[in-house]
């Protein structure tokens, strides 16, 4: 990577805390290596509180833009020029481009991420009705990308927690931006009759709760007996890398069951053709970081 840093590299980064994890410096500094960008991928600490320095700095560098992870996105979603539909309707961003006069501009790609990797499974969105568990910020970017992307219907379930509202918010926003979806609404996941019979009558089912991560390694967030052979099963966890919703989906014989990892995959995958115009050498990435 040294050989490749000079006077003109551009400078690309993931801002949020903790970050010391994030497996994006690697995967970024790889493609720009790969298909010859003279740019360079970093990682930078930032409270939430700091949320505004770091943008600041951002600008003074003449970075080329950012990726943000919890608990900034919200803040730098407030904080920039200009927001893509997506963002806007999530009130978030994960990625920001800098223009080269310091404009900023948000995007959400953790729903684009999920809608391609759906796709990269033979799964189409456009047309089909979705249930959805969950209402944090992963949720939320699913159901907001699979409205604007044509999903004739919504159901969204979640526990009447303090998380409640934040669905019924997401609801309202996209029944108000997107008038052309046939339906999208919310109920509580405890309401395992209505929830079953949902499902019965849905083409995917996406688990957007914690269920299948540790701790909750052992827990189904849906009755195993919806699981079917016409359904499509998706579920945002990626560590494990087969929850026991995808496990269960494969043994009951689904059209598909797809694991987290190629949202993480794909949202990067995005996030990338954003910044350089290009597409990541995506196989390469997936063979190296992936497996």
């Amino acid at each position: 990577m040294e050989r490749r840093i000079d006077g003109h590299t551009k400078l690309y980064a993931l801002i949020g805390s903790p970050v010391g994890h994030s497996g994006s410096p690697a995967m970024y500094n790889y493609s720009f290596e790969k298909l010859g960008i003279n740019s360079a991928y970093l990682a930078f600490d930032v409270p939430l509180e700091k949320t505004k320095d770091a943008l600041d700095a951002f600008r003074t560098f003449h970075a080329g833009g950012f990726n943000v992870t919890m608990p900034c996105k919200t803040a730098v979603a407030q904080l920039v020029d200009r927001l893509s539909p997506a963002a806007e309707l999530v009130g978030a961003c994960n990625t920001v481009v800098i223009e080269e006069d310091g404009t900023m501009t948000g995007h959400m790609t953790d729903g684009t991420g999920f809608v391609r990797n759906l796709l990269e499974h033979g799964v189409d969105i456009k047309g089909k009705k979705i249930v959805l568990l969950g209402t944090g910020g992963a949720a939320t970017a699913i159901a907001v990308q699979a409205a604007l992307d044509g999903a004739a219907e919504i159901a969204i379930f979640n526990r009447k927690d303090e998380f409640y509202a934040n669905g019924e918010k997401t609801v309202e926003k996209i029944r108000k931006a997107v008038p052309s979806i046939g339906k999208v609404w919310i109920e509580d996941l405890d309401n395992e009759e209505m929830l079953t019979r949902v499902i019965g009558e849905s083409d995917i089912l996406v688990n957007a709760t914690r269920a299948g991560m540790s701790p909750l390694e052992n827990v189904m967030p849906v009755p195993e007996k919806v699981l079917r052979s016409d359904l499509a099963v998706a579920d945002v966890v990626y560590n494990p890398k087969e929850t026991l919703l995808v496990r269960k989906a494969k043994e009951a014989g689904c059209k598909a069951a797809v694991g987290g990892s190629g949202m993480l995959l794909w949202q990067g995958v995005a996030a990338f053709e954003l910044f350089t115009g290009k597409e990541m050498p995506v196989e390469e990435v997936k063979e190296k970081f992936f497996q």
